[in-house]
């Protein structure tokens, strides 16, 4: 039980009944202006003594005691941090005490299911293709529905909880700051495997679209007319539906974490719904498929990356066609590579390798903007973001029934991209997670939809539409090789091309050391209940992992076994949709009574009734002022506080002992008033453990330890002063 607050009051009553017959009938209550209550000293030590001298009587008695509970109330009682649910300013995962033991079950299952696939793709790599393949068209034929309609559903959900009432919410306690510029915010979003994407499918997707319009466009293939549609078609695929997924996990995971003080996990978002049963096995099969499907889709992406670079390596030093025993060469160096900056305890690792690629890349789609067909792409790109709302309304409602090619078209094109961000939402939402605390929901959901959003048309329209420019001028970038030939082909076809080859390689890269190195360190964290810091160890053995299974398709069959995991990768979206659906449903339980939606009912029902009352009482001429008023009269006549949903979730997320609460200040408040407001960089939080530089990296203590142990054998031993 907890005391429960009436106005300026708190009833002692629920203590009473904890503690049994322990006398604390004059222990009273003082409400110090600023919220937070603690009883007298003397008397609060009276009731600590009573409390355990009448368990101590009990349990020599044999008679049973809520000894638990009893205790959790002295903790209460004893310690300051009692504050009315409205001001409670939220709480880091890092001031629980919580504890990140490994969890040997998850590790073990998701291990088993690894190698299993490993061992399927050398042993028959046919099947995984052939499998996949069967799988996949099961799934979108029965259940395109679902994935389509899930996919508006999801951004509406995003757009209402950062637009709407709660837009205020901050993903942290009250006082936080954002932990990183927005430009280095910005560049880690496209760092946890979307980079690679772009590059492979800049120039290629659109160029598929233009040649063979989908069903509902009447343009002519080639025409220009058809640029503008596929290129709205694209925009759908990896617009702001795509960035909507990956808000929801990470908006979710970070409220959970960094507000409710929970574990960043996944299976911690369900607390509401499920209670404490998320410790256990639901817990952890939740968790279990979060690894699995991070570890093949991430390798899938590798995969792909790794054909992509061997193909630039082909056209920047011209040696001709490779084998598969130079790629698994570049797969074990630059396995090796992101396996060593994942441990190395590197602080800032990850941010200095975005910042970088996004340079790289900013330079080199301003290098194609202007080499290539400038006025036509500044005359293109305004017209395609208009054609793009224009067609909204006929991407959305194709279906199935309009035809067999419609169909098949969706099976390998829009249905495959949801269920693909589907399944990609757990790894990516993660990272978000630990990369967007102190942000408010508003700002959140603008920056990490709708900036990434247009990037990505940006970035498509031009490589999209220099390559079907160069199509329509005879030059062939449809009869590359493959897939991944095609950014190199439309590079080649410009002046400078084979410089700016050598900086799209060296783009890959990066993004491939980035992906595995962040996704290494998410998989561990999970391994170990959330942990901050994953064991090294641990760390070794996903990333180990992901290069081998990457590296086993390549062997086993090269595109066709990637081509067959991916569809599998697809179909596992289809359970994981269902995961989707609830994490909003358990978001929107705890969004409801976050002490910041509190607040603003209070202020709705004072104001409300201030008006009411104001002109009733003084017609024309009142101002506000603030007083008590009986039980059940005031602003706050609406809450319930016996409700554990209310106020609970701090002390049950503290697992030692409690802290002080500093209630939820005027400039915590004033804070909020804007919460639309893109913000600065805050100052350093080294008790940030869990987010931010200090949970993109693994060994930070072990390197600071190495670099004193270096520094005393470089200057020597401090001699210690002499005793006085």
């Amino acid at each position: 039980m907890r005391p429960v607050y009436r106005g300026q009051s708190l009833t002692f009553a629920g203590y009473r009944r904890a503690l049994g017959d322990n006398d604390l009938s004059g222990l009273t209550w003082r409400n110090p202006g600023g919220g937070v209550r603690r009883p007298d000293d003397a008397k609060r030590e009276t009731a600590m003594n009573e409390s355990k001298r009448s368990q101590h009587e009990a349990s020599n008695d044999g008679v049973r005691r809520p000894r638990a509970v009893a205790k959790r109330v002295i903790e209460e009682v004893t310690k300051p941090g009692l504050v009315h649910p409205a001001l409670i300013p939220g709480i880091g995962v890092e001031r629980t005490g919580r504890t990140f033991p490994m969890n040997w079950g998850v590790f073990a299952v998701a291990t088993t299911i690894a190698l299993s696939v490993i061992i399927w793709a050398f042993l028959s790599p046919d099947t995984v293709s052939s499998v996949g393949a069967a799988s996949l068209a099961w799934t979108t034929e029965h259940f395109g529905w679902l994935f389509g309609a899930l996919a508006v559903v999801v951004l509406l959900f995003m757009i209402v909880i950062g637009y709407g009432r709660t837009g205020g919410v901050r993903l942290g306690a009250d006082e936080e700051e954002p932990e990183f510029s927005t430009t280095s915010w910005i560049a880690m979003l496209f760092a946890a495997g979307i980079g690679i994407g772009l590059l492979f499918y800049g120039p290629y997707e659109p160029l598929t679209y233009f040649l063979n319009p989908p069903h509902g466009f009447d343009d002519v293939a080639r025409s220009p007319d058809a640029m503008h549609s596929a290129l709205a078609q694209t925009t759908l695929h990896w617009g702001p539906i795509a960035w909507a997924f990956y808000a929801l996990v990470g908006g979710a995971i970070a409220y959970s974490a960094y507000r409710r003080g929970r574990s960043p996990l996944i299976s911690a978002v369900f607390l509401p719904i499920f209670g404490q049963k998320t410790e256990g096995p639901i817990g952890w099969v939740i968790d279990v498929f979060a690894i699995v499907v991070t570890l093949f889709g991430t390798a899938i992406s590798l995969g792909i990356g790794a054909l992509q670079i061997g193909r630039g390596v082909e056209v920047v030093t011209g040696i001709g066609p490779i084998g598969n025993s130079f790629l698994v060469g570049i797969m074990a160096v630059l396995t090796a590579l992101f396996v060593v900056s994942a441990v190395s305890g590197v602080k800032r690792g990850i941010r200095a390798l975005s910042n970088i690629n996004m340079v790289l890349t900013g330079s080199l789609a301003l290098f194609v903007f202007i080499a290539g067909p400038t006025l036509l792409l500044l005359n293109f790109v305004p017209a395609a973001a208009i054609d793009f709302f224009n067609e909204l309304g006929t991407m959305l409602v194709r279906n199935p029934t309009q035809g067999e090619d419609t169909a098949k078209f969706l099976q390998d094109w829009t249905t495959y991209y949801w269920a693909w961000w589907v399944s990609w939402s757990p790894f990516v939402g993660m990272f978000i997670a630990k990369i967007s605390r102190g942000r408010t929901l508003r700002e959140f959901v603008t920056v990490v939809i709708v900036v990434p959003s247009a990037v990505c048309f940006t970035w498509f329209a031009i490589f999209g539409g220099t390559s079907m420019w160069m199509e329509a001028q005879g030059k062939a970038i449809s009869a590359s090789e493959s897939p991944e030939s095609m950014l190199f082909a439309v590079l080649g076809n410009l002046p400078g091309g084979a410089i700016a080859s050598a900086v799209a390689l060296l783009a890959i890269v990066i993004f491939f050391v980035t992906s595995a190195d962040s996704a290494s360190i998410v998989m561990a964290s999970m391994s170990q209940r959330g942990r901050p810091e994953p064991s090294t160890w641990v760390t070794i053995v996903w990333g180990t992992t992901l290069g081998l299974i990457a590296v086993s398709l390549l062997l086993a069959g090269g595109q066709d076994a990637l081509s067959g995991l991916q569809s599998l990768m697809v179909v596992s979206a289809l359970p994981f949709a269902f995961v989707i659906i609830g994490m909003m449903i358990a978001w929107a339980k705890d969004l409801g009574n976050d002490p910041y939606v509190l607040r603003q009912r209070f202020a709705r029902a004072a104001i409300a009734e201030g008006v009411r009352r104001g002109i009733e009482e003084h017609g024309d001429d009142f101002v506000f002022e603030a007083h008590a008023t009986e039980e059940g009269e005031g602003a706050g006549a609406f809450l319930d506080h016996d409700d554990p949903a209310i106020g609970d979730w701090y002390t049950e997320a503290v697992t030692g002992a409690i802290d002080v609460i500093t209630p939820v200040t005027a400039e915590d408040v004033r804070r909020t008033l804007e919460p639309g407001r893109i913000q600065p960089k805050g100052p350093e939080r080294p008790d940030h453990t869990a987010s931010g530089d200090a949970a993109l990296s693994v060994g930070e203590e072990r390197a600071a330890t190495r670099a004193a142990a270096k520094k005393v054998a470089k200057d020597g031993p401090k001699d210690n002063p002499p005793a006085e």
